[in-house]
């Protein structure tokens, strides 16, 4: 993962130092971006020991399109969204609200029942849009389409989100038969998130690839706000002096993608280094 690694360099030389709302300073670098090649093996760390577990548990949670926690929490003991959640394990409209519920409101024509005749009213009715479910639709029918946009940014839902969505917007391009994924995240946590987001988005390219008849292509990947806390330097500073080991491959059980479980992802041949670890900023 070499690209990763030129990612830390990158803002450890070049980055600006900046305040935030967390009260750690960070390291920050406008406008970073790098791709790989999801031929060359599934992009898990190898630099340090990433949770895979968690990993494909926060992508499968992200699919069903809840408000709360629970799933990820109590039925399968992972506590990586403990920090923003409320005792009751609510989170708000947030991924997988965003991804598969996205609430819109649309003109609907209702009649009511007059004394002389039908009176037709039009009003706005609130709905939801399944952006997975249209992406893969749109992936299956018209592959070429530039529009196989997801969007989890929503400015009228702010003041009811734990976190505003840090990975906005991600997009499918099929180009020569591979499935692409560009996700534009408007701020990446260099250490502790962005490793999870690319491992995350990586999978569910290779999934709804499987699903939809192409091969796995390029992730490709803009952080707008790239950052490093100051208490991860030195953490950052000790995984560059690791050397890169061969990337493990993922393999994916040929379902649905709505059937998938923790069980239909297997990791073979992933060797890290040993885990490395970092505080997380709330």
């Amino acid at each position: 993962m070499k690209a990763y690694h030129q990612l830390v360099q990158n803002v450890l030389d070049n980055g600006v130092w900046k305040s935030n709302r967390t009260g750690i300073d960070t390291v920050s670098s406008f406008g970073e971006f790098y791709k790989v090649n999801l031929q060359d093996g599934f992009p898990l760390l190898t630099t340090k020991k990433v949770n895979f577990r968690s990993v494909i548990l926060e992508m499968l949670w992200y699919l069903r399109g809840e408000d709360h926690i629970r799933w990820l929490r109590d039925v399968n003991d992972c506590h990586i969204w403990d920090a923003w959640a409320d005792q009751d394990g609510y989170v708000g409209p947030i991924y997988p609200v965003l991804w598969r519920r996205f609430p819109y409101f649309e003109e609907d024509e209702v009649s009511f029942e007059g004394n002389a005749a039908n009176i037709k009213r039009s009003t706005m009715v609130k709905k939801e849009y399944d952006q997975i479910k249209k992406a893969i639709h749109m992936l299956k029918t018209d592959p070429n389409s530039r529009r196989i946009v997801v969007s989890a940014w929503h400015p009228g839902l702010l003041g009811q989100q734990a976190l505003p969505p840090c990975h906005v917007m991600y997009i499918f391009n099929v180009t020569g038969g591979r499935l692409n994924c560009h996700l534009t995240q408007r701020s990446g946590d260099i250490a502790l998130g962005i490793p999870f987001n690319l491992a995350c988005y990586s999978a569910l390219t290779m999934a709804i690839a499987q699903i939809t008849g192409h091969k796995p292509g390029t992730f490709a990947h803009t952080i707008v706000d790239a950052h490093i806390y100051e208490n991860h330097i030195e953490g950052l500073k000790e995984q560059l002096k690791r050397e890169p080991r061969p990337l493990p491959e993922l393999k994916i059980a040929d379902k649905q993608l709505d059937a998938l479980t923790l069980d239909d992802f297997e990791l073979l041949d992933y060797n890290p280094h040993p885990s490395i670890k970092f505080e997380v900023a709330i």
